[in-house]
């Protein structure tokens, strides 16, 4: 996304501790409607925000400047609606920047509905009541430098989820939630998680697959050269029962970081109560992950007895229990994974 030397500015202007849902929806319409590059700039400052939707589509790549820290409503009851605080939604070439903040005393944080080619970067998403950021329908958004901010014991509060989107990338951010880091939701391709650090929180997830009908495929799904601190989980595949056939394939954690961590290495297809998981998982791949495990059962692979999880490899896997249940262990169910160099602990062999 590139922008002309001198867009057209649009200022959102109130008083200090003013809610500024007006003058943000006036900027934006004014904004949008551009014909050529503009920027919408929202000063240093704390500002009141009602639920809001920035929707498009727009005439012209679009910046806005976030220097604010925006402040949901404390009361719930403004949600009834939807689940969401700040939309936007069918806008091509939205760079979102500027060092600002949400503050989330709202229902949930921020979603980005149907976004494409766009850049979210260097902002801060703070005390969600659900899910902080919420990906759906995108295609081509870079996440960059953004801090997750919320208490360990906060249920339900994913950092990033993405759910039916393509090419999604998440670099260089720091994630401190209670619940998942980043989770990846049906319908989800090609996804990129680089240098992210998680903790505390549930972990990395892909899923849980397969709870409702019609769910889409999960293909080309990375996790590379992050860091987790004192996480519930550490990389895990979770799947529920579904009624028809459906396959997630092409997913690598690799290079990871681990730091007091529980359950390091997981797929979990008895995540559904039922025990009769119908997605398949294929070309799976869980390579150079070191550290230090609080589960004397480190790497726990149960996969479904009617699909048998396909060419699972795990690679220089060391990992050390720090707790007092020791020696150190793996587990499988349903699953022959290949196995190359170091494995600490020792590799499971079931079928």
């Amino acid at each position: 996304i590139t922008f002309a030397t001198n867009p057209s500015i649009f200022n959102v202007k109130a008083q200090p501790n003013s809610d500024i849902s007006q003058a943000l929806s006036n900027a934006w319409k004014e904004a949008c409607a551009c014909t050529t590059p503009s920027e919408l700039l929202i000063p240093k400052g704390t500002f009141k925000l009602k639920r809001i939707t920035l929707d498009g589509p727009c005439k012209a790549p679009i910046k806005i400047n976030l220097q604010a820290t925006l402040q949901a409503p404390s009361d719930p009851n403004g949600f009834k609606d939807g689940d969401g605080w700040v939309t936007f939604e069918h806008i091509d070439r939205l760079t979102l920047m500027g060092g600002g903040s949400f503050d989330g005393q709202g229902k949930g944080n921020v979603r980005f509905d149907y976004v494409t080619n766009s850049i979210i970067q260097d902002v801060i998403s703070r005390d969600s009541k659900q899910f902080h950021i919420n990906v759906l329908g995108g295609e081509n958004i870079t996440f960059s430098g953004v801090r997750v901010i919320a208490p360990e014991n906060s249920p339900n509060t994913d950092g990033i989820h993405i759910g039916r989107s393509n090419g999604i990338n998440i670099i260089d951010s720091n994630i401190q939630t209670g619940d998942d880091c980043v989770s990846i939701g049906d319908g989800s391709k090609q996804i990129t998680v680089t240098n992210v650090t998680c903790g505390p929180g549930h972990g990395f997830s892909v899923g849980s697959l397969g709870k409702y009908k019609d769910e889409k495929a999960v293909e080309r799904v990375i996790f590379k050269g992050c860091t987790m601190k004192n996480t519930m989980n550490g990389v895990r595949i979770k799947t529920w029962p579904d009624s028809t056939d459906g396959l997630a394939s092409n997913m690598h954690f690799e290079d990871i970081d681990m730091e007091n961590v529980g359950n390091p290495i997981l797929i979990d297809q008895e995540y559904c109560p039922w025990n009769n998981c119908n997605k398949k998982l294929k070309d799976v791949t869980f390579k150079n992950i070191h550290g230090t495990s609080t589960s004397a059962l480190a790497i726990n692979l149960i996969c479904s007895s009617g699909y048998p999880c396909q060419n699972v490899t795990i690679e220089n896997i060391d990992l050390k229990y720090n707790g007092p249940e020791g020696p150190i262990t793996s587990k499988c169910k349903n699953i022959k994974p290949k196995t190359i160099g170091k494995q600490n602990p020792s590799p499971c062999n079931a079928i």
